[in-house]
């Protein structure tokens, strides 16, 4: 009976506030894979957006990973990571287990600005979710994987990492990402870029609640429909040359709802980045 109240008590104060999506790689990241797939192969699609975004340009964002995922029922997913270190990409913890589909084999695709094709192409099953991952609140969703060696050059390099006490409260950064454009529309075949302004953490808490904004979280605003969208998971926030944040989480209400989307905070995991690098 305990755990019943218990269960019924944590429904009630999540359906307070508003919902972020779920079931990750089932709602978004298998649909769009197929769908980016045919865009790339179309000869006369015209993406233009993350959601308000731009088309981004090759060596725009060197750091940036294409993630491809194959699941254990052998399907594809598709999301973003960030090259850390020669042999090291961050990424969301959901990309790779989203409390139903776990990522047996991923390939993080360098240097390129279409994910199904061009660039550098490096598979891997080695990769750490944060012990504290928690997937009913999307807590700690970071991880961490382990690719073969990969060279620097023009179009492929690492970022540093946010360190300190900075919240980034009201600074602008950048997000980038092969997400989708709209909430109804066409998936881009391109790598899409968008300048965000960073909230603070109470403001995010008005919205999705305590469970899900803790302090090692971090938002951005989402105002004029500009923000991140499914299928940018785990990808890139960055400020000051800084990489400040993992694409995470966004309102159930959609992409271009007028609402924040949810990152970890790099500067969190700062520490435990750098144990495994």
């Amino acid at each position: 009976m305990t755990r019943l109240v218990l269960l019924l008590c944590w429904v009630a104060t999540v359906t307070a506030f508003e919902p972020i999506q779920q079931r990750y790689h089932d709602n978004v990241g298998v649909p769009l894979a197929e769908a980016i797939r045919q865009a790339e192969l179309s000869t006369d699609f015209d993406g233009s957006r993350i959601v308000g975004g731009s088309p981004a340009a090759l060596g725009d964002y060197p750091y940036m990973g294409g993630l491809l995922m194959l699941l254990d029922d052998g399907r594809t997913s598709i999301g973003g990571s960030t090259l850390i270190s020669n042999t090291k990409v961050l990424t969301a913890a959901h990309n790779l287990f989203d409390g139903f589909n776990r990522a047996r084999e991923v390939t993080v695709v360098l240097g390129s600005v279409h994910i199904f094709s061009g660039g550098t192409r490096i598979t891997s099953n080695v990769f750490e979710l944060h012990s504290g991952f928690d997937i009913r609140t999307i807590n700690n969703d970071i991880a961490i994987i382990t690719i073969s060696w990969v060279n620097y050059n023009n179009v492929i390099r690492n970022i540093a990492l946010a360190t300190g006490s900075n919240t980034y409260a009201g600074s602008w950064a950048w997000a980038a990402g092969f997400g989708k454009t709209s909430d109804l529309g066409s998936a881009s075949p391109d790598l899409l870029h968008a300048r965000l302004q960073v909230i603070t953490n109470a403001a995010c808490r008005d919205v999705f609640g305590s469970l899900f904004v803790i302090d090692s979280t971090l938002c951005v605003s989402g105002a004029n429909r500009i923000n991140t969208c499914i299928g940018d998971s785990g990808g890139p926030l960055v400020a000051d040359n800084h990489l400040i944040g993992v694409t995470s989480f966004s309102s159930g209400r959609g992409c271009e709802a007028n609402l924040p989307s949810g990152f970890a905070r790099v500067s969190a995991f700062n520490s435990w980045i750098r144990a495994r690098m």
